[in-house]
């Protein structure tokens, strides 16, 4: 069993930044990718972006490439997503989620798929609220 919690969010100006944290408890070492997700009104839930837990390879969302910064500390659990030159569409509800398969990491796209969605598969967090004016 894992659990996640999030902080971080909160409202900012276009153009400012947000450093949202996720921290894992329980059983973490069955934990392979980390992935932040963002879900507006209206629209799909997206995967903005992911980090395998043992490479630390990286992938992210073309839409938040080269504002978005997605890192680890493994020693203490938690991931990070640090969010820079915010823009009015990157108002979301923000989740973390870890999965425990580690093919969730793999690949030069990412589906949101039962890697994700199914609970046998991954841990989500609550999710926290980023607005951006």
């Amino acid at each position: 069993q894992v659990q996640l919690v999030e902080s971080g969010g909160g409202s900012v100006q276009a153009g400012g930044s947000l450093r949202l944290s996720c921290t894992a408890s329980g059983h973490t070492y069955n934990i392979d990718c980390m992935g932040w997700f963002r879900q507006a009104p209206g629209k799909e839930r997206e995967g903005v972006a992911r980090i395998a837990t043992g490479s630390g390879n990286t992938y992210y969302a073309d839409s938040v490439k080269g504002r978005f910064t997605i890192s680890q500390d493994n020693a203490k659990n938690t991931v990070y997503l640090q969010m820079d030159n915010l823009e009015p569409e990157d108002t979301a509800m923000y989740y973390c989620a870890a999965s425990f398969i580690r093919t969730a990491c793999y690949g030069g796209k990412w589906i949101v798929n039962r890697l994700w969605l199914d609970r046998a598969n991954a841990a989500w967090g609550q999710g926290t609220q980023v607005t951006v004016s």
